[in-house]
């Protein structure tokens, strides 16, 4: 459940950020260029590059040491914050990122190891995010093994379910709501 709440977190605060910034900048090119000086202010008053980039060091590292548990919510926030503001592309592997370090987090307070929530985490939060649990499921067989699968396949159906309508295509439509209980635009992300 917390890793589809986070998926759904993740979305909807890039759509809001993007909306942000096109109501507030008119110019276009203007908006990225903005949002690169907030994240450059925003990283050097952190100290450290951690959280921008890739992050396949700390991906890894989530597999096998203990993390600092607010490792997700700084990805979260300079990821959608970059693809808000105008940079295209770059959700996957920062949404690994996500998911492996709340995983890790996770750990901490399920008292679970740390390496199997690190991998539901990976696959789950990209599977909601992506509104694609089958295709993230078999991705984490794939990755993690076929011993996995039930695990994996847990963490991307729950994952799914509870992240909403959002997601991070916008060119993305919904037929249906993932709730039949639940009114839900027709043709809305």
């Amino acid at each position: 459940m917390i890793v589809g709440i986070v998926a759904m977190i993740f979305a909807k605060l890039t759509h809001q950020i993007s909306h942000f910034f096109k109501a507030q900048i008119s110019y276009p090119p203007l908006r990225p260029a903005i949002g690169g000086v907030i994240v450059a202010l925003t990283v050097w008053a952190i100290g450290s590059t951690k959280y921008i980039g890739l992050g396949i060091p700390t991906i890894v590292d989530a597999f096998y040491t203990q993390l600092p548990p607010w490792d997700f919510a700084a990805k979260i926030g300079l990821t959608a914050l970059t693809l808000g503001a105008g940079f295209k592309g770059g959700e996957v592997t920062p949404l690994f990122f996500i998911g492996a370090t709340l995983g890790n987090a996770l750990s901490l307070i399920l008292g679970l190891p740390a390496p199997l929530l690190a991998g539901m985490g990976f696959v789950g939060v990209f599977g909601g995010a992506a509104n694609t649990p089958i295709a993230a499921t078999l991705m984490g067989i794939e990755l993690f093994g076929l011993e996995s699968g039930v695990f994996v396949a847990i963490a991307c159906v729950m994952s799914y379910l509870f992240s909403g309508d959002a997601g991070i295509y916008s060119s993305q439509r919904l037929g249906a709501g993932k709730y039949h209980f639940m009114p839900t635009k027709k043709g809305s992300n």
